[in-house]
């Protein structure tokens, strides 16, 4: 994460991928007020920007949600945000960048696992939503962070300003889950966030997050992937990623786009079974750059449910993709999530997308 108005945040649970982010599909589906700043700008990727004295025809624009001064309106003003990737909430940040005199004095975020796509009207309207931060108090123009200890999968969280004011972004960091009704139909993406795949370290992570990695769809840009930064040893950069499952890998997409003069020379994937044994799945092997490289993985004698992945000696990738057949899916809950959280090497990515 970069520094800037409010200053760094130092929580652990940031490392995870932010769920509700556009880029992984997540939308902002409903708010009951929006006077002043439209609601989709919560999960915009990148820290909120300002520009001072920009005014529109209702006043100074905000990159961020905010809603007009309550003057006998009763209630406070909620958003509903549905989750790109469904999953284990571990931390939200409500981060209130640029709202000085104007931002809530106090905040709630609540949860809700729906089935299906009902209309956000009638998602508003339920009255079982699970509380996760119940009316804290935030501080403005500053990233406020709140640790979640709650083990249930999540599809839609409800951002509640008490009683109005303006957020600039809604950061909703955790693991994927998928929906266990649609495993099984197919070959499935074992890397993928939205599968349940997930990062646990790397060894470097100084342009972007290797949770980039695992994001659903093609890069877009060079900024879409992870980046580390030069080498000046001998040594190489590697990835450790937490399969969404044990699983036999059969096909490997290893993903250079965008990535012209800084991609890898060559690469190279191990996996790691049930009971810590390494199996080569990819012997070391070259690169080009800008390129969707697919490679057949020979038949395996056993299921994988960690990969590390070697670049040689550094670089940038855009997307990995493991695709095979799930084996099962695991319970996490009983191991807990502190080893899940990655540490990584080098200066905190800044916000991409």
């Amino acid at each position: 994460m970069n520094d800037y108005a409010g200053g760094p945040l130092n929580a652990d649970f940031t490392l995870l991928p932010d769920l509700a982010v556009r880029p992984l599909g997540g939308s902002v589906i409903w708010a009951d007020d929006e006077f002043f700043a439209e609601k989709e700008n919560l999960i915009n990727p990148g820290p909120s920007e300002y520009r001072p004295s920009t005014f529109g025809h209702k006043g100074q624009i905000y990159d961020g949600w905010e809603t007009r001064r309550h003057r006998g309106r009763p209630g406070d003003d909620s958003a509903i945000v549905r989750l790109g990737v469904p999953g284990v909430i571990c931390g939200i940040v409500v981060d209130t960048a640029w709202f000085k005199g104007n931002y809530p004095p106090a905040v709630s975020v609540s949860a809700l696992e729906i089935d299906g796509y009902p209309p956000a009207e009638t998602i508003a309207e339920r009255d079982d939503w699970v509380p996760l931060i119940d009316h804290a108090p935030v501080t403005g123009d500053s990233r406020n962070p709140f640790a979640i200890e709650n083990e249930n999968r999540w599809t839609h969280v409800k951002l509640t300003m008490h009683p109005d004011g303006g957020v600039a972004r809604l950061r909703v960091h955790g693991e994927g889950r998928p929906d266990p009704k649609l495993l099984g139909l197919g070959p499935l993406d074992l890397a993928a966030l939205e599968n349940g795949a997930l990062v646990l370290d790397c060894s470097n992570r100084f342009y972007s997050s290797p949770n980039q990695l695992l994001y659903p769809g093609l890069a877009r840009k060079m900024g879409d992937g992870w980046e580390t930064a030069r080498r000046r040893d001998d040594s190489n950069d590697w990835v450790h990623i937490r399969l969404a499952g044990p699983g036999l890998i059969r096909l490997a997409e290893i993903d250079t786009s965008y990535f012209l003069g800084n991609s890898p020379g060559s690469a190279r994937l191990t996996g790691r079974t049930t009971d810590g044994t390494e199996l080569e799945l990819l012997p070391r092997t070259e690169l080009l750059p800008d390129t969707r490289h697919r490679f057949a993985i020979a038949p395996m004698a056993a299921s994988v449910e960690e990969v590390r992945l070697d670049i040689y000696p550094d670089g940038g990738l855009a997307r990995l993709r493991l695709y095979g057949e799930l084996g099962g899916l695991p319970d996490r809950r009983s191991k807990g999530r502190s080893a899940a959280v990655p540490g990584g090497v080098g200066v905190p990515p800044q916000e991409t997308a």
